[in-house]
């Protein structure tokens, strides 16, 4: 394996190279760079109004509970083996990530895992979560790995929104196709892109960990690595919690379906990506174990695309232009974290219009030659 470069903590600027010096032929990475700044997410600045006029859902459903606020303008980077070869745009720019956040789920859990708090991910969560979530014949079976695959067929109503609001989705025709019709299936046996049963797994991990998913963010994922402090991960108003200590917190999304969750910059985003690369390995320091990273981009039975909160690119179909061992974080709106192990590849795009991923990938691969 290629040796890594670790950037140095923040605020220090990334270590840079000219394209060639990586194996890019600089022409051509600079057309895929036009091609990403030419290419804008088709949402308007303003996510509130675009959220509260039924992006995901119509009224009631699409209540928001979490603060919006406008989204950058489009920016990214891309980087090979650790080393810093292009950007555009503001790339300290903070803004709202959506389901980006979800795969930050996917590494806290992987902690929570290496610590002890969960023995094992395909026993029942109500083993170690006794909350009243996991009660009742729907319920009681679903296993970690159930959250982490989006195979749970959770049942029930959480801060207010309830599971059937993302019932039958299709993320293929977002905000545009009926959802709220399906039957429910045993846990295990069917997968849904769901954000309340994700919101349900971020709330168990609060419950394992006894302290805010931010906190145990910051002091073992972005604090080791060298991120910067100018991210934030908001809950809901309706998702404040009382800890067993006492303590009042909120449990914060695995996205921004209804406001709140990640807003982050590229640049640590990028650092989390690079994270996933070296398999948990930061500088000589080891973040989270490597067998983690293995686990969650293995592909889920029931979706060749998914893994624990991380798409993949397995059968080449998502991102024909992608490498198959790639995997990816991805918000709606345009943000994607695109992690290429067999490139030593890290790529960061905010705000870029989904359709045009591919080609901005394909174009960067084709600068390698």
């Amino acid at each position: 394996m290629t040796s890594i470069t670790f950037p140095a903590a923040h605020p220090a600027p990334w270590p840079e190279a000219a394209p060639a010096a990586l194996g890019f032929d600089a022409a051509k990475l600079d057309e895929a760079v036009a091609f990403a700044e030419s290419h804008e997410t088709p949402w308007p600045y303003d996510l509130a109004g675009h959220i509260g006029r039924g992006a995901f859902e119509p009224p009631p459903n699409n209540e928001v509970l979490g603060p919006l606020w406008p989204r950058g303008a489009p920016g990214g980077l891309v980087t090979r083996h650790g080393v810093l070869v292009a950007r555009w745009g503001d790339t300290r720019e903070v803004s709202q990530t959506f389901s980006v956040a979800k795969s930050y789920l996917s590494l806290l859990t992987g902690i929570a895992v290496a610590d002890g708090l969960i023995p094992d991910i395909d026993r029942p969560v109500r083993e170690i979560v006794d909350d009243g979530g996991f009660d009742g014949p729907q319920n009681a079976p679903i296993s970690w790995r159930h959250l982490l695959t989006n195979t749970s067929e959770w049942e029930g109503t959480l801060f207010g929104k309830a599971d059937a609001i993302d019932r039958g989705r299709n993320l293929g025709v977002e905000g545009q196709g009926k959802k709220g019709e399906r039957v429910l299936e045993p846990a295990g046996t069917y997968w849904e892109y769901n954000d309340v049963r994700v919101n349900r797994l971020s709330l168990s991990l609060l419950r394992v960990f006894q302290k805010p998913l931010p906190e145990v963010f910051r002091e073992r994922i972005l604090g080791p690595i060298g991120g910067s402090s100018d991210w934030r991960w908001d809950g809901y108003r309706t998702s404040w919690v009382t800890l067993a200590d006492g303590r009042r917190v909120q449990s914060v999304p695995g996205g921004t379906h209804w406001g709140g969750g990640i807003s982050i910059h590229a640049e640590d985003q990028a650092r989390v990506g690079l994270l996933a690369l070296a398999r948990g390995l930061w500088d000589g320091r080891m973040v989270l174990p490597g067998a983690w990273f293995g686990m969650s981009i293995e592909a889920c039975a029931l979706n060749p695309h998914y893994g624990f909160l991380w798409w993949l690119n397995t059968d080449g179909k998502r991102y024909p232009s992608a490498a198959r061992d790639a995997f990816f974080a991805t918000g709606a709106g345009g943000n994607l974290t695109w992690v290429d192990p067999s490139s030593g590849i890290v790529a960061v795009l905010r705000w870029t219009n989904p359709a045009a991923m591919d080609g901005f990938i394909g174009r960067v691969r084709a600068a390698l030659g």
